[in-house]
């Protein structure tokens, strides 16, 4: 299709609008439940006092704000899509911000800046009084009559615009994991489905396995982590194709295109890693030294041994227990002696060439 063809059939499926709305008519949208903020996004919410200092800063010096993009629902209520950061700064400053399970938020109190270092310590109060420095009226005013401009993506563009929206307003900033994103975006395609993932990542015997840090949890590591193997056993990866994009893509296909059978994936996810726990605990898929499992995990090492366990996990578990912790123990020590997974595992190889030629191993290489 020539390219001018391709482009107009595309512009077809996003139907927007837009228009510049003050920020007290956007704080009236919010308190009356007609702008939506996804308790999920709500977990994405970071910026310290600082940015949001620097925020309130700008607005009363006149300075623009970037648009928000939002999504409107066949109800007409609007759903945030980008913007959060700024929106809920805002929000939880004049004190309605509420969590997840509805409860507002403790206000933040401001610190200096460059050219207004008398915002330390300010807060939303109409007024100074018992030692406690509020803002003042004159100043709620200012901010309430702030404008910004809202970007609508409406009701009748196709449905996954939103979420590709969300990823590319997203994706690459430097505030959230490739994984933070698309678990927004799961929510948003399958909230059922993403739910079902966290918790399957949040399994005891799971997390055992994987070892991962506080901070590679709060960045989702481990949600990433579940989403790989099963991605890996039911979408085939397509050579050449960036890991996270073919994640991105898998996503969509396990829960729209080409739904997988949940029942069945967790019960091979808890058999595969309830037997990994079982064998070498936060041993699993870390480098086999010759003496010892050591040093941090190893994505290369789960590619192989998360997939080709679970492929083959019927043959194992028909070993007696100490045999099959043993066959585990000993697969993972000589996989380091493995021609394929020595060339294929080095810290050179492109992630996609690893992909590539580690996957169609995994199954063969654990086969009793």
């Amino acid at each position: 299709m020539p390219l001018l063809e391709e482009i107009a059939a595309a512009r077809k499926e996003i139907v927007t609008e837009g228009y510049e709305m003050s920020i007290g008519e956007l704080v009236n949208l919010y308190r009356d439940n007609e702008l939506q903020i996804s308790p999920e996004y709500q977990r994405l919410f970071r910026w310290d006092v600082t940015r949001k200092a620097r925020l309130i800063e700008s607005i009363l010096l006149g300075l623009p704000l970037p648009p928000i993009f939002v999504y409107q629902r066949a109800d007409g209520v609007w759903e945030l899509i980008d913007g959060l950061q700024r929106v809920s700064t805002l929000l939880e400053f004049i004190g309605i911000l509420k969590d997840a399970y509805g409860n507002f938020i403790q206000p933040s109190r401001l610190e200096g800046t460059t050219f207004l270092p008398s915002l330390n310590n300010v807060g939303w109060e109409p007024s100074t009084q018992d030692g406690v420095e509020g803002i003042g009226s004159t100043l709620q005013i200012q901010i309430k009559r702030a404008r910004l401009r809202v970007e609508i993506l409406k009701e009748e563009s196709d449905p996954l615009i939103k979420y590709e929206l969300f990823q590319r307003l997203n994706t690459g900033g430097v505030n959230l994991s490739q994984q933070e994103v698309r678990n927004s975006v799961g929510y948003m395609v399958d909230p059922a489905f993403q739910s079902w993932l966290i918790t399957r990542a949040e399994t005891e015997f799971f997390e055992n396995t994987i070892d991962q840090t506080p901070n590679a949890k709060e960045r989702q590591a481990h949600v990433e982590l579940a989403l790989r193997f099963f991605a890996f056993r039911n979408v085939e990866y397509k050579n050449g194709l960036d890991v996270h994009e073919y994640l991105d893509a898998a996503l969509i296909q396990m829960t729209r295109d080409a739904p997988m059978n949940r029942k069945i994936e967790e019960a091979v996810f808890n058999r595969t890693f309830a037997l990994l726990d079982s064998a070498l605990g936060s041993k699993t898929f870390k480098r086999w030294d010759g003496q010892a499992f050591t040093g941090a995990f190893l994505m290369s090492v789960f590619e192989v041994v998360a997939l080709g366990v679970s492929r083959n996990i019927d043959a194992i578990e028909r070993m007696d227990l100490e045999a099959r912790s043993l066959y585990i123990q000993d697969k993972c020590k000589d996989l380091w002696a493995d021609p394929t997974f020595v060339q294929y595992s080095g810290a050179g190889v492109r992630g996609t060439t690893r992909l590539a030629k580690l996957l169609p191993m995994a199954q063969g290489y654990f086969q009793p």
